[in-house]
């Protein structure tokens, strides 16, 4: 939603127009090259595989293919665009910003409406996109396009209610403003928003490869038209961006990894807690940024939880292809996914854990991992102090609130982090005591475009979503208005 903005005077002097795509008259749309084929159950006529720049469809000189995760199959060839598209885009934002700077809020908010209502009414489509890309099961691709719309939908509104503020001063003859006023170009990847009739430059798609994302990560970054960089992913790539950022100061938002802590209370209800770490734990077979990754259980309640905990693995996860209507756990996005979690529970029992469900690789295929439930679990073993990112529940106990606390807090990073107690005055302390951004009481899913989304530490910088969410893509300025 952000990419239009750009806080440049719309008088500096005009830039050379974007590259036209090889054999594109110019003015003209360009057709869209889609997949020859559609492998697991995918429409050939979804898959788009070119840049999409100023409003056009766009070849790169150079592809890259993209697998699905579960059989292997290749789903299509990805223009793989390098520093040159990325300037070009970047340019098509620039100049798309002089005139949509000047719309209206009330249009605006018509257009990103529009928009939502385009992603839900294709949300079955979209849904097969992620699932066919990710693995992830369809279902949960379907609540992934659901609440991806309802940021759309959430700030068509919030668009209507940016306001500034007036400031009485001691001078008789002065007033003084605050106006708020957009930040800039920023980048982001977002689907349908042409037929939304959202402007040719506003929104740029710019695929590529491992291999480039390093050039194109830095063009974005130190390129003198870009305001604002966005970005979703590992800390250590997110302090590379931050340090190109610097040289220009740009404004960043940076979502980073997470550790979150799961803890449970000798006080709490067994069966709720089971029931939130179900949910906490193994979304997306557990490759979210906010998914539990310690689970610390108090002594009282230590045997009782890890034995309710296993009968719900066993029960109610099905390991499966993310088409399948009964799999609830998808592959992992890629076997360096697998090799890590394998790597956490090997080491987890060569230092005396013990594994209550799974611990092995599916026989599904190279990139499936069963639901790992381990105790006995210690403080210096790897699933402890590092990031899983996958289908791994490492418990470990405790005797005293405080002891809890200090092993939550022990990490660089500070997301997401849930705890489960029936105490109230516990509940206040808990939660101002644990350094995270998000918390979730007697909750496993937290995630609501209503609420504020981000962390603390190394886990980023800023907020996503909210009524805070706008200020991010804000620039506050102070107007004295004198002579009155």
């Amino acid at each position: 939603m952000a990419t239009c903005l750009r806080l440049r005077s719309c008088r500096a002097p005009r830039l050379p127009p974007a590259p036209a795509g090889r054999g594109l008259r110019p003015g003209c749309p360009a057709q869209p090259r889609r997949s020859a084929g559609g492998p697991a159950g995918l429409s050939a006529a979804l898959l788009r595989t070119e840049s999409f720049v100023g409003g056009r469809w766009l070849p790169a000189a150079a592809a890259f293919p993209v697998h699905d995760p579960a059989s292997g199959a290749q789903l299509g060839l990805v223009a793989d665009c390098g520093v040159p598209e990325t300037r070009a885009a970047v340019r098509a934002a620039y100049e798309a910003f002089c005139s949509w700077r000047g719309v209206s809020a009330k249009e605006r908010s018509s257009l990103l409406r529009k928009w939502y209502d385009l992603m839900m009414q294709n949300k079955d489509d979209l849904a097969k996109i992620i699932t066919a890309e990710s693995g992830k099961p369809l279902k949960e691709a379907q609540g992934e396009v659901a609440y991806s719309a309802l940021f759309l939908e959430w700030f068509s509104e919030e668009a209507r209610r940016v306001y500034g503020d007036v400031i009485y001063t001691p001078a008789k003859e002065k007033r003084a403003l605050v106006l708020k006023q957009p930040l800039g170009v920023a980048a982001v990847i977002t689907p349908l928003a042409d037929q939304a009739a959202i402007p040719p430059g506003v929104y740029n798609v710019i695929p590529c490869s491992r291999a480039k994302a390093k050039e194109v990560g830095e063009a974005l970054c130190t390129d003198p038209l870009v305001s604002k960089i966005s970005f979703t992913g590992s800390t250590a790539t997110g302090k590379i961006l931050l340090h190109h950022a610097a040289g220009s100061v740009k404004r960043v938002s940076m979502e980073l990894g997470g550790h979150a802590p799961f803890i449970v209370f000798d006080s709490a209800n067994v069966d709720q807690a089971v029931a939130g770490a179900m949910a906490s734990k193994f979304r997306n077979s557990g490759q979210t940024c906010v998914c539990s990754n310690r689970f610390l259980v108090q002594r009282g309640i230590h045997d009782s939880f890890v034995k309710k905990f296993a009968e719900a693995i066993k029960t109610n996860l099905r390991v499966g292809n993310g088409f399948e209507e009964r799999t609830t756990q998808g592959p992992l996005i890629d076997e360096k996914a697998v090799e890590k979690v394998e790597k956490h529970v090997n080491d987890a029992v060569s230092k005396g854990a013990t594994v209550v469900t799974g611990g092995k690789r599916h026989q599904l295929g190279k990139n499936f991992f069963e639901p790992t439930l381990l105790s006995n679990v210690t403080r210096d073993m790897l699933c402890s102090h590092e990031e899983t990112f996958g289908p791994l529940a490492p418990v470990i106990k405790f005797d005293t609130e405080e002891e809890a606390v200090a092993i939550a807090n022990a990490a660089d990073v500070g997301l997401a982090g849930y705890f489960y107690s029936q105490d109230p005055a516990q509940i206040w302390r808990v939660a101002e005591r644990l350094e995270v951004g998000m918390v979730g009481v007697n909750e496993g899913l937290i995630s609501s475009v209503e609420c504020p989304f981000g962390g603390v530490k190394q886990s980023g910088l800023g907020r996503e979503g909210s009524k805070y969410g706008i200020d991010e893509y804000l620039e506050l300025k102070y107007v004295c208005f004198g002579g009155l």
